[in-house]
């Protein structure tokens, strides 16, 4: 799978698609990791994270360091936290869920101000009711594909480039 982006040149102040580039999505490069378990693969992950997945939540330090293999800001761009899965609340564009996409980044609640966040794969229905196939690290102590409630996400986003000048660039 590749990210494309449509690039536009504003000419005369009509928009016109002329140019495709296609970059690896985030969730092609997590969906490698796939497997990965806190205890057992702790050195690979506490270097990969940045923290020692036994001691730590590491939800959002997982979607962090796989953004920043592809040289994409983290929620640490834009939260004090970014350890939390919430700090991505903030982090990119807020996508409607029935335009939600694959690779886009959902946070989910947990407790009062605690959550988990991870990679959208695909909505699957069970018994007549939507779920999101999500992969993320921590579930289930390991970087794997879990199942979570569409109507219990409370906030899809999605990176959206805007370059300077007369050229935008938007994620797809």
């Amino acid at each position: 799978m590749v990210k494309r982006f449509i690039v536009f040149f504003t000419l005369a102040g009509c928009s016109y698609a002329t140019v495709e580039a296609r970059l690896p999505r985030s969730i092609d490069l997590a969906e490698e990791l796939i497997g990965l378990h806190e205890v057992n693969d702790r050195d690979y992950l506490r270097e990969y994270l940045g923290v020692d997945p036994v001691y730590n939540e590491w939800c959002a330090a997982f979607v962090n360091a796989v953004l920043a293999e592809h040289n994409i800001p983290g929620s640490e761009s834009v939260s004090d936290y970014p350890l939390m899965a919430r700090s991505f609340l903030y982090w990119g564009e807020e996508v409607d869920s029935l335009f939600i996409k694959r690779g886009d980044i959902v946070i989910f609640p947990r407790k009062d101000w605690q959550g988990h966040v991870g990679f959208y794969e695909k909505t699957v229905m069970f018994d007549g009711v939507p779920y999101y196939k999500i992969l993320g690290g921590n579930q289930k102590d390991s970087v794997q594909y879990e199942f979570y409630k569409a109507s219990d996400a409370i906030a899809v986003r999605r990176l959206v480039l805007q370059s300077k000048g007369s050229i935008t660039i938007s994620s797809l």
